[in-house]
């Protein structure tokens, strides 16, 4: 993972960047994901040398000093400077995740151990259908922006259009950088709040089992996916199956079906086979695009994955499954003909062969004009570093803090590994005991989001998937 440098842009000269993702983490007891961009210089010799020296304050933003001194500040040293700055004001924030809104009064109740007299309104926005880069930008343009911070997703977006423009900053809080055992001077990468999991699911009221990742896109099989263009990082996800690792887990997971059912696979693996080698894909692509293929020709596209987990729990939904935000378990409520018992996770099944599901990050960053830097710093900081601050997200089970010591507190608070289980110590809901993150990379084999590896083919692999014929209620839209 490569940190954004904070360098100056010189005349004639542009800085390109790069990525680097998901791919890496820190291994804690919950688990955590961490991913970023890199950047690499690229232009004259004059920003090359530049981009090799030590950063001079002189070349930072105002911003960007106030990051860089805030880096080195404590979480109470930081929360004084929030309360000189923001006393009696108004706090703006957008995200991703709605669970912004609650973590702020908590925020401020932290802030009001320190100074009983402060006080600071809020308000947090959620902008639908992917928005988000729009509001961002749009209010870039403004010498003082709206909003002071930001949490957002698909690390593939964030560099090209908020990194690599020079919208958002990143803040490496010490606390965070001390419990990763890194600093932010040699930390290299976006700040994630957390990962979260969608995980494949399927209805067990009738016989049917989901034994290998390829029995989701068997014939006549329609699984309940949020459509990749109401959520774009699940187009992450098609983009992260080329990738050598994940496309050597779909042949191994291939060559373990029996052999029906590897004949009627086969023709689209071998039909794959050329575009594979088109796109530059590594020798087990023709897997990954005869998976992507048959996927988005396959899966019945839904607008949210909340209505998908309601449809599956369903006694009337028999045999059908989905991929979905693992989390969304947690709020189902029991009734005659809904019960999570009615679905499995097909991860945690013995026999269960190939990927599991995927993960992708949630980032903070700092806008570059924001109102209130200080206060962005310090509540960043604050969601990162305190088990307080991430209550918000923690109480879900398949949303792992990036910070191993806030993870752990998680686990021991909310003990998500026994969501499942009633008063008296009965595993009740089996569907809802977390593995945790280390399991789910591991046994789970749960896709890691690259955001680098996913710019690099955001062209190819996307242009390519844009050219498929989606699967639209019960016929495809060719033959409509």
């Amino acid at each position: 993972m490569k940190k954004k440098v904070l360098s100056i842009v010189l005349a004639g000269c542009m800085v390109m960047g790069s990525l680097v993702g998901c791919g890496s983490q820190a291994s804690t007891d919950a688990g955590a994901q961490q991913a970023a961009p890199a950047e690499t210089g690229a232009g004259t010799e004059a920003a090359e040398t530049s981009a090799e020296k030590p950063v001079e304050e002189a070349d930072l933003t105002e911003t960007q000093k106030i990051i860089k001194e805030a880096e080195g500040m404590t979480m109470e040293e930081l929360a004084k400077k929030a309360i000189e700055e923001s006393n009696g004001m108004t706090f703006y924030g957008v995200g991703n995740s709605s669970r912004g809104k609650t973590a702020l009064p908590l925020f401020i109740e932290y802030l009001q151990t320190i100074d009983p007299s402060y006080t600071m309104e809020y308000d947090w926005q959620q902008p639908k259908n992917n928005k988000i880069f729009e509001q961002l930008t749009a209010d870039s343009l403004k010498s003082s922006g709206t909003f002071a911070m930001t949490l957002i997703q698909d690390g593939n977006q964030i560099e090209s259009k908020m990194v690599q423009t020079g919208i958002l900053d990143t803040y490496i809080p010490k606390e965070w950088a001390d419990a990763n055992g890194t600093t932010a001077d040699t930390y290299e990468g976006f700040l994630p709040l957390q990962t979260l999991n969608k995980v494949f699911e399927y209805n067990c009221t009738g016989s049917k089992e989901y034994k290998n990742c390829w029995d989701f896109v068997a014939k006549d099989v329609h699984a309940l996916y949020m459509d990749i263009d109401s959520e774009i990082v699940g187009k992450n996800f098609l983009y992260m199956l080329t990738e050598d690792k994940y496309a050597t887990w779909l042949k191994d997971a291939f060559e373990a079906l029996d052999s029906e059912s590897q004949a009627y696979f086969q023709p689209t693996i071998n039909e794959m086979e050329t575009e594979a080698a088109d796109l530059g894909l590594g020798e087990n692509g023709k897997y990954a695009l005869a998976w992507i293929k048959l996927w988005v020709e396959s899966y019945n596209a839904q607008t949210d994955d909340g209505p998908i987990c309601n449809t599956l729990v369903t006694d009337s939904a028999t045999d059908q499954c989905g991929l979905l935000v693992y989390s969304k378990l947690r709020s189902v409520e029991e009734s005659a003909g809904v019960s999570v018992n009615n679905v499995k996770v097909a991860a945690y099944q013995d026999g269960y062969t190939g990927i599991g599901g995927f993960g992708y990050c949630h980032y903070l960053f700092v806008t570059e004009n924001s109102p209130m830097p200080w206060t962005a710093c310090a509540f960043i900081a604050y969601l990162t570093c305190t088990e307080d601050g991430f209550s918000a997200w923690g109480k879900d089970m398949g949303g792992y803090s990036s910070n191993p010591e806030v993870a752990t507190a998680i686990e021991t608070t909310y003990n998500h590994a026994k969501d499942g289980y009633d008063d008296s110590g009965k595993n009740v809901f089996d569907a809802k005991n977390d593995r945790g993150y280390d399991w789910w990379t591991t046994n789970g084999e749960l896709v890691l989001e690259d955001p680098e590896y996913c710019a690099s083919v955001s062209f190819t692999v996307g242009s390519w998937i844009e050219m498929l014929t989606k699967y639209s209620d019960g016929e495809t839209e060719a033959a409509k």
